[in-house]
């Protein structure tokens, strides 16, 4: 029997692991003049782990052979386990099964020789093993301190290779421009609820759903609402990673992200109205001409099922009670009338004139807005230089505890002030353009 395996699923799309380890072992089964009754592959299992599918498909296979003698071949042998407690149980589980060990590269005897290099060989692959998950974890640590997701791409994120970065969360469309416009909903109140995003969510085809009815798990929903990573930032606290300005693009700003958590945490709201519907746009604007009740509106089903659009007035005594009006005519007419409207020449020269000096107004003010956040700015990293010098010199556990936390905080508000000063101080576009 052959046994093969690769510690990494790249290792089994891009490379040629199993098959070279298959063919060294084929090439050593024909010189050894062995019959090659069977393969067993473990691919993108960690060599440290006893329970593996190919490892236990292949020991019971061996349990249910009639001969007598029957050769196990690896390539090499931190192939077969890189813990030496792994190797021992495995190579007792084996020999108890009645298979026998063999490798191109190396001898399984039992002399004290045999067994001390086995030993050292096995305590090599362990440490081996272990060197590269520690290497690995403090390289993907150092990156997230510098600003790079490293885990799983969040919903409406994928990775992408760009210069200067490597590996980089980038939009992933249409569902990142979805995920936009549901978070920014629920920051400005447009959806008061979360079970509002859960509508949205589930009304658009595009967004993956959770379930086979198209449902959105309220799951998933406090995991759009929660994640930093939407506003351009990244925090791990399992690391020790405070939250810090990541090196993705984020889908809304660090203030609408802060005005999310504060509305999560203020609790229920109001609904909105299930009467309020695209079908019916005018609903509540339009008013009924006899008795200036705003007018109401429904579908009529006609006797082959077809259904038709109505606006109509349901205030009791009115002469119109009750008498439909076509959608088409009334948003017709309401279109026609709104195409008509036409400002003067010279009510725009007014406007023009109000806007400009508003627009003046509103710079001279962004930036004194703009002089207070450095100062604001500055001031925090006062604050959190004073607490980090209390720490040092604290002694009482509790005291430092209360000091990091406080710094978290002050971090958080240079954050957030950072992205005001940065994106809200000035204009998008000139005066001119706007107007």
């Amino acid at each position: 029997m052959i046994y093969c395996r690769v510690s990494s699923p790249r290792q089994v799309e891009e490379g040629h692991g199993l098959d070279s380890q298959e063919a060294r072992c084929r090439e050593y089964a024909s010189r050894m003049k062995y019959e090659v009754i069977g393969v067993f592959q473990d691919k993108g299992v960690s060599s440290g782990i006893f329970d593996r599918p190919g490892m236990q498909k292949m020991l019971s296979f061996l349990q249910c052979c009639d001969d007598e003698k029957i050769m196990v071949i690896i390539d090499d042998i931190n192939r077969f386990s890189g813990d030496i407690q792994v190797h021992w149980d495995l190579k007792a589980r084996l020999a108890m099964a009645g298979g026998l060990l063999e490798s191109p590269t190396m001898k399984f005897g039992d002399s004290p020789d045999d067994k001390l290099i086995k030993n050292l060989l096995a305590s090599v692959a362990e440490h081996r093993r272990e060197k590269i998950a520690e290497t690995t974890k403090h390289r993907i640590q150092g990156r997230a301190m510098n600003g790079y997701w490293v885990f799983h791409a969040p919903q409406g994120y994928k990775y992408e290779k760009v210069a200067g970065h490597g590996k980089l969360l980038v939009r992933d469309e249409p569902v990142a421009s979805i995920i936009q416009e549901a978070l920014q909903g629920f920051a400005s109140g447009r959806f008061e609820t979360q079970a509002e995003i859960k509508r949205f969510l589930e009304s658009k085809p595009e967004f993956p759903k959770d379930r086979r009815s198209g449902e959105v798990r309220y799951e998933e929903i406090i995991r759009l609402l929660t994640r930093p990573h939407y506003a351009g930032h990244i925090e791990i606290p399992n690391w020790n990673i405070s939250l810090r300005k990541g090196q993705h693009d984020g889908l809304i700003t660090l203030e609408e992200c802060q005005r999310i958590q504060e509305r999560i945490k203020e609790g229920a709201r109001v609904p909105a109205r299930k009467d309020i519907n695209a079908e019916f746009p005018l609903r509540g604007f339009v008013t009924c001409g006899t008795c200036e009740n705003p007018l109401t509106a429904n579908f009529s089903k006609s006797k082959t099922g077809k259904r038709h659009p109505y606006y109509m007035c349901f205030t009791k005594g009115c002469e119109s009670y009750r008498k439909s009006i076509r959608r088409a005519d009334i948003e017709g007419e309401f279109e026609t009338l709104l195409k008509q409207m036409r400002p003067s020449a010279k009510l725009l020269h007014c406007l023009k004139v109000i806007f400009k000096r508003e627009w003046e107004l509103r710079l001279d003010q962004m930036r004194e807005i703009k002089k207070s956040l450095r100062r604001d700015i500055a001031g925090l990293d006062k604050q959190i230089e004073t607490l980090m010098d209390r720490i040092v010199d604290a002694e009482s556990t509790t005291a430092i505890t209360a000091y990091e936390r406080r710094i978290v905080r002050l971090a958080k508000e240079k954050l957030l002030k950072g992205e005001q000063l940065e994106n809200g101080t000035a204009p998008q576009r000139p005066f001119e353009e706007m107007f």
